[in-house]
């Protein structure tokens, strides 16, 4: 996921950022990431002036409409600025308190006042016409999701403050000047505030009977206790912090007299703001815990029901019901199901389906070591499958990304409780590689029968090539090259995995099982989503379900449905969309025949970034109509 994946979007928007913040998300809302991430666009918006017999004046005056409200937005996100490369607020943080949250949506609906009355009946050219159709709709949502601003978990094992603002410092947080070092250290001293801030929300919430399932907390807890665990707070390796202050400080090869005060403030701010802020939230933390409403889905919270109505639309962009959902999940699992079965023969096994699970799950032999060796192991493969398929993307697409993409673990703080792979785009001036995170805590939850699937996804050409290219697009407007919808995005890192093996991928029958089990994991998605939030399964329910029906591990089954539980709706975001683009590709080829280009369409799909998948849908369509008539 990004999940966009899977960044501190989501919690900026929780709490009152700006909507352009970030990676790729759902519309605002308490529980969207970023992805985890505004809307965007499909169609190739021109880089040349509008032709002659259309107007200049308000396509050019569209255009500036957006350029300012995206100044705006900035100009209230600090941290969005940081995700941008910009560092004009750099020591700063974002303000989490339901007052900017207001402020934020005010914003928004002045916004949509505004372009509604000053362009609605403007004359723009197609391109134009489409970015003020995306950003309306993305400003109504917006809107719709407000009402359910105070749903989301501020503290939870996935995207909590605890462990996304030490996260945020340490990947996005760039150094490289004396004033970045003084950035970094004027945000560690306004961390202490900024944690205690959220934790202000937190239990605001709390008292609105809005509180995760009770075993959440010990995640939160440990990872809180993590952050202040080494020097200087105690004895041991220099904690996550100070060890990358440390090292970013030693990279600008300042002499000593300037670099010395330099670190001294640093581990005064860590001492002074960051352990007391910590340790509030702790004691917090634990009090809250025996408090915490009884039961796993969001159908216990107040209005629980039509909040999750709203997260399945925000992320599907459809409107499919809950129950239509769990129907097509269902559907899904029995077709993945077949297809497993066709590899039960290659696979040299001889027995029932139920028990062809089991084997391949208790196979020791997919398993790197639990130790530094397999981990390096892991992370050479994931490297190799991702050289191997970029040499072969010229095959499949006719523009290719700039940005680098580099492969990383995630970081020992927050390992043990955050997901299995996550993706953070590149900063769109270059100064920041798009980075593929690979959680490789527990190695037996890694199985490396899915390296090349999820590398795909996550990477080339999943996530990174999408964001990539959606970002490069200079002519878009901001919120159409920084925003996001998971239904498009996931669905197109899904359908990545499968186009990979079109490419000559997967060349193992245990490598092409890993394939269908992670499409299987997606599936299974659609069915336990609906269980818990909607049909109100048990967490235990949700769990059995997926290792009846796949050959995930116990271990990694209960890790994501514990992501599911506090992050309602976000996963059926992947499987809606992927079966969209696949219908959208079939359609074109069989009605264009010998016309239809697999690298145009793909060029297509992801030109102008990501939309609702009805849009989607629309614009392929006027475009087989056009390739029909030419």
């Amino acid at each position: 996921m990004t999940r966009t994946t899977l960044a501190l979007t989501w919690l900026l928007l929780s709490c009152g950022a700006p909507p352009t913040a970030g990676p790729p998300r759902a519309p605002a809302s308490p529980a969207s990431p970023a992805s985890p991430a505004g809307d965007a666009d499909v169609a190739p918006a021109p880089a040349s002036p509008p032709p002659p017999d259309l107007p200049a004046d308000d396509n050019t005056a569209l255009d500036r409409f957006f350029d300012e409200y995206d100044r705006a937005s900035l100009a209230r996100s600090p941290q969005a600025q940081s995700y941008r490369a910009i560092k004009t607020d750099y020591g700063r943080w974002d303000d989490p308190s339901d007052e900017a949250a207001a402020r934020n949506h005010q914003a928004a609906l002045d916004a949509l006042a505004a372009l509604t009355s000053r362009f609605a009946d403007a004359v723009l050219d197609p391109a134009h016409r489409l970015s003020y159709e995306l950003f309306e709709d993305h400003l109504r949502r917006i809107d719709e999701a407000y009402a359910f601003r105070d749903h989301g978990y501020v503290f939870n094992q996935m995207r909590g403050a605890q462990s996304q603002l030490p996260a945020f410092l340490i990947n996005i947080h760039a150094v490289t000047s004396r004033a970045d070092a003084e950035a970094y250290v004027a945000r560690l001293e306004g961390l202490g505030p900024t944690l205690r801030a959220y934790l202000a929300v937190s239990v605001a919430r709390a008292a609105r009977g809005v509180t995760p399932p009770r075993w959440v907390y010990p995640f939160v807890i440990e990872d809180a206790r993590n952050v202040i665990t080494g020097a200087p707070f105690g004895d041991g390796p220099d904690c996550a912090l100070l060890a990358d202050f440390k090292g970013k400080l030693a990279a600008l090869k300042l002499p000593d007299a300037e670099a010395a005060p330099l670190l001294a403030a640093a581990e005064t701010a860590l001492l002074a703001s960051v352990r007391p802020a910590y340790n509030k939230l702790i004691s917090v933390m634990v009090a809250q815990q025996r408090t915490a409403r009884a039961g796993d889905g969001v159908w216990r919270l107040p209005r629980g029901a039509a909040y999750y109505a709203e997260r399945v639309r925000a992320y599907t962009t459809t409107s499919l019901t809950p129950d239509e959902i769990h129907a097509l999940g269902l559907r899904e699992v029995a077709r993945l199901h077949g297809e497993m079965r066709a590899l039960m023969g290659p696979l040299g096994f001889r027995g029932s389906f139920a028990a062809f699970l089991r084997h391949m799950r208790d196979r020791r032999d997919i398993y790197f070591a639990n130790d530094a060796g397999g981990r390096a192991a892991y992370l050479d493969a994931t490297r190799r499958a991702l050289d191997e398929i970029t040499a072969l993307l010229p095959q499949a697409f006719g523009t290719l990304p700039r940005a680098a993409l580099v492969v990383k673990p995630v970081e020992s703080f927050r390992e043990k409780s955050a997901g299995k792979a996550f993706y953070q785009r590149a900063a769109p001036d270059g100064s920041r590689p798009g980075t593929y995170y690979v959680n490789l805590f527990d190695m037996a939850a890694m199985p490396n029968t899915e390296i090349e699937a999820l590398a795909f996804h996550e990477g080339v050409p999943g996530h990174h090539l999408q964001l990539s290219l959606q970002s490069e697009r200079g002519e878009l407007p901001a919120f159409r090259k920084f925003g996001g919808i998971a239904a498009y995005s996931e669905g197109w890192g899904l359908y990545a995995e499968k186009l990979a093996k079109e490419l000559g991928q997967y060349r193992d029958p245990l490598r092409d099982f890993g394939r269908l089990q992670l499409e299987l994991h997606r599936a299974i998605r659609l069915v336990v989503d609906t269980g818990v939030h909607h049909l109100r399964w048990t967490r235990a329910r949700a769990i059995r379900y997926v290792t009846d029906n796949s050959a995930e591990p116990f271990a990694a089954a209960r890790k994501s449905i514990e992501r599911y539980l506090v992050y309602p709706g976000q996963a059926t975001a992947y499987m809606i969309g992927r079966l969209k683009i696949v219908e959208l590709r079939e359609r074109a080829a069989a009605e264009l025949g010998p016309a239809f280009d697999l690298r145009t369409f793909h060029d297509l799909v992801l030109g102008s970034g990501p939309v609702p998948l009805e849009v989607l849908e629309r614009e392929i369509s006027r475009w087989i109509t056009g390739r029909k008539t030419h």
